[in-house]
């Protein structure tokens, strides 16, 4: 009995789209970027980064379980000797689609899909957290502005008495 897929099934059967995603997957770590249709890309990307995933591993299981998916040795050497340590640091993600705009015979959503390749960039801590704590912290300075207020005024008063005092003892 057929069972339902998730996503759009490409070509025939479920044995075509295995063999079709296969052979993109190989074509995209063989040369880093592939043109082809939204479609393809989208059901690619997750199959993509699976096998990334596994080559981070980098375990002998890892390795079979890709090349049982690929099925071609030298390309699944390139993807675990030098695409898996360039993204070692990256915790998925790996995959960029950019759309390119449509075919010229059927009007078919074409896209660029590459592998991103670059190093990691630190996250930059945005500034509205601070923002936020420097409210409050105006808040209490207009608090404790009242008090000195009061201490300026008492010690003015206590100057006056001192004063009053001191008249009184000539």
């Amino acid at each position: 009995m057929p069972k339902p897929t998730k996503g759009a099934r490409l070509g025939g059967g479920p044995a075509h789209e295995r063999l079709m995603l296969a052979n993109l997957a190989a074509a995209l770590f063989t040369h880093k970027s592939i043109k082809t249709t939204e479609t393809r890309a989208k059901r690619l990307r997750p199959v993509a980064e699976r096998l990334v995933t596994f080559a981070k591993r980098g375990d002998l299981h890892a390795r079979r379980r890709v090349l049982a998916t690929i099925g071609d040795k030298t390309v699944v050497h390139e993807l675990f000797t030098e695409i898996a340590p360039q993204v070692a640091l990256r915790d998925g993600g790996y995959t960029r689609i950019t759309k390119l705009g449509f075919r010229k015979g059927d009007n078919a959503s074409m896209v660029q899909m590459e592998l991103v390749l670059e190093p990691v960039s630190p996250k930059v801590k945005s500034n509205k957290a601070p923002a936020k704590a420097s409210a409050p912290v105006a808040e209490e300075t207009v608090v404790e502005e009242a008090p000195e207020a009061e201490v300026a005024e008492t010690e003015a008063v206590e100057a006056d008495a001192a004063e009053a005092s001191a008249e009184e003892a000539k």
